[in-house]
């Protein structure tokens, strides 16, 4: 389907962008929906079989090219031999899309030990860090952009996840003071903040729970268009402000189905049902 894109819809030709955690998840639906529109797109993962697995079949596909490189987002020196790779490969960066990172299972504060919340720090906020810092002087000479994949839950909070949030929260605050900065050099930086979309760890999480079906219906129900939001179209978001919000820099987009909106129930019968 995607290599049928007329060339003069393809919104992102020959522009090389950067997806980290891209094997699955959200991360897999921008590397998708940027080779479908002509981008080059070098994506990255520990996870080696997932990510050649899709490193083959977009490139069946096209119209665009996707790289896979394997690598620890934990790890400062693999974060920098993606950026590296990526310009010996292709020689420019315009878009920097940072997405890896993780959910610890839920429980309250007097379980997570400091350490805990470093390794967390590092694996969720410090990564981005990292990776703004070595593909900013390759983005400043494209004036291209990074997003910083956030969570609804970093403006909301969420019961059992005093450390994510806390993550999360960074991320929106990185990617304000960033866009000040690099408003000089016409970077842009913005952030993507997701409520409930279908991804392998909601698949897992839901598997887990006591009652599969309720807690996938109560994450539905969360939306107020009353279902989850796909991978694709998280990369659909990211693609215009990419490709077309060239006006705009510094904000944090709810991609939420409308989560956040109007009173709910937040006390015992929500908790029965799954939703916290």
């Amino acid at each position: 389907m995607s290599a049928d894109i007329p060339q003069e819809y393809l919104r992102y030709k020959d522009k090389v962008a950067i997806v980290t955690g891209g094997s699955k998840g959200i991360g897999e639906g921008c590397v998708r929906v940027f080779v479908r529109h002509g981008a080059k797109v070098v994506f990255c993962s520990r996870g080696e079989n997932e990510g050649r697995q899709l490193e083959e079949v977009v490139n069946k596909t096209g119209p665009g090219e996707s790289l896979y490189v394997k690598c620890d987002i934990s790890k400062e020196d693999e974060i920098k031999n993606l950026i590296d790779t990526t310009v010996e490969k292709y020689g420019r960066i315009d878009c920097l899309i940072n997405n890896a990172g993780w959910h610890p299972p839920f429980t309250r504060i007097d379980d997570f030990s400091a350490d805990d919340f470093r390794s967390l720090l590092n694996l969720n906020l410090v990564s981005y860090f990292i990776a703004g810092k070595y593909a900013l002087p390759h983005l400043r000479k494209t004036k291209g952009n990074i997003i910083n994949m956030s969570s609804l839950v970093g403006q909301l909070g969420q019961l059992g996840s005093s450390t994510y949030v806390a993550t999360k929260g960074g991320i929106s605050a990185l990617t304000r003071a960033l866009a000040v900065d690099e408003a000089e050099h016409e970077v842009r930086v913005n952030t993507v903040s997701p409520g409930n979309v279908w991804t392998p760890l909601w698949n897992d999480a839901s598997k887990d729970s006591d009652d599969p079906a309720m807690m996938k219906e109560a994450g539905a129900d969360a939306q107020l268009l009353g279902r989850f939001g796909t991978i694709e179209e998280t990369g659909e978001l990211c693609l215009f402000l990419a490709a077309e919000g060239t006006f705009i820099t510094g904000i944090d987009v709810p991609f939420s189905g409308g989560a956040e909106l109007g009173y709910a129930c937040k006390t015992r019968i929500g908790n029965k049902k799954g939703v916290y």
